[in-house]
């Protein structure tokens, strides 16, 4: 059930509909995105901080949270950058994220309000500087491709999982959880 990362990031674009002008708005604000990257980060972690479980998965170890937000900021300015024109190189890395937060516990159930913290104050920064509504849409749009890529991890993880505990085929459990969904 392993996904190709480049070919989610194309289904992902086309679907959340990350156009060649959001990539061009994106781009040219890179610097701008790079400057608000740190505070963005504060927010993003303040949010997680308040949590008790996330709390103690964020100070798990001596520097991780230091660690986590150079990370963010890094992960924030390349929304902008595209890397590679958000291609390989960036999807490798969304796909490298998502498996990061499965294995250090930050699940779906953290990360969905704690992006929607980001880009409730990535809006406002964008009122006060006086940036355009463009930017914000493209922003968003990026923001949610990455969030996919989180929660898709989350999906081939514990399916892969699954499967090769059980020796289930892949039909066999699409069917099962179609089963227990319908139950539910």
């Amino acid at each position: 059930m392993a996904i190709e990362p480049t070919v989610f990031m194309a289904t992902m674009e086309k679907r959340i509909g990350l156009t060649p002008e959001d990539k061009t708005i994106l781009k040219s604000s890179a610097d701008w995105g790079k400057d608000i990257a740190s505070t963005m980060a504060d927010h993003f972690y303040a949010y997680l901080g308040r949590d008790e479980e996330m709390n103690a998965i964020l100070n798990k170890s001596e520097g991780r949270i230091h660690r986590l937000h150079e990370t963010f900021i890094q992960w924030f300015h390349q929304m902008f950058t595209g890397m590679d024109d958000w291609g390989k190189g960036y999807a490798d890395c969304r796909w490298h994220i998502g498996l990061v937060h499965v294995k250090i516990g930050i699940a779906p159930q953290h990360v969905v309000p704690a992006m929607a913290v980001v880009v409730h104050e990535v809006g406002k920064k964008l009122r006060v500087d006086g940036k355009s509504e463009e930017l914000q849409y493209a922003l968003g749009r990026i923001c949610m491709i990455d969030l996919a890529f989180i929660e898709q991890a989350y999906v081939e993880v514990s399916s892969s999982a699954v499967l090769r505990e059980t020796g289930w085929s892949e039909a066999l459990f699409k069917r099962l959880i179609a089963t227990g969904a319908s139950s539910m």
